[in-house]
């Protein structure tokens, strides 16, 4: 049998430790990293069309759904927090992904159901901002042409070749090694959050 190897933490000169109870690298975060990475993962993009999804449902049904959709997040955050560490939520083991909470509490086929049906949502999410983003660079192109030829021309735009470019350059990103600990894009995806935000605050006020 091969000896087991068990990676003793290392002690920096101020006594701290660089290695976490489960023997992973410390984790450096802080509240405002940790607020930029929750502002970014709940204002996403989809908040541009928000204003008129609403609008098409009407003043009942419209705020009645976006206070439904809010009480999901909330069920879902408070879930994820929840599966963080278990079974006991604050010595438990720590968890990395939802896959691992269900196969240490459920086994067996809920495993594996539920693992099929997060990668299903990742890819789903993955296909929705590539879409999502060709579409507002070609509205942004057709923009520029009307602006530029008038509105009497057709200007059209085919959103492929956009499409292609953004899924390069996220194949390339991806390729960056600790890209989850660039603390500083967080805090920029939030800014940005912040500001389409209030441009599309802005123009509903406007419409008004």
């Amino acid at each position: 049998m091969g000896s087991m190897h068990i990676e003793t933490p290392e002690t920096f000169a101020d006594g701290s430790k660089n290695f976490d109870d489960d023997g992973r690298a410390k984790r450096t975060g802080t509240w405002i990293t940790a607020s930029a990475h929750i502002i970014t993962a709940v204002i996403g993009s989809g908040v541009l069309s928000l204003a008129w999804a609403i609008a098409q449902m009407g003043w009942v049904a419209g705020p009645a759904v976006l206070f439904v959709f809010s009480l999901i997040t909330y069920f879902t955050s408070t879930l994820l927090a929840d599966c963080y560490r278990s079974p006991d939520p604050v010595h438990g083991k720590r968890n990395y992904t939802y896959s691992e909470v269900v196969k240490a509490n459920l086994g067996g086929r809920k495993f594996q159901l539920c693992g099929l049906a997060q990668y299903i949502n990742l890819v789903g999410v993955t296909i929705g901002y590539t879409i999502t983003a060709s579409l507002s660079m070609g509205a942004v192109k057709k923009s520029n042409c009307l602006h530029k030829h008038g509105h009497q021309d057709e200007c059209k735009v085919k959103d492929n070749a956009f499409m292609i470019a953004f899924a390069c350059i996220q194949i390339l990103l991806s390729q960056i090694p600790n890209f989850h600990k660039l603390s500083w894009l967080s805090i920029v995806a939030a800014v940005m959050s912040f500001a389409y935000s209030s441009i599309g605050l802005g123009l509903s006020i406007a419409k008004s």
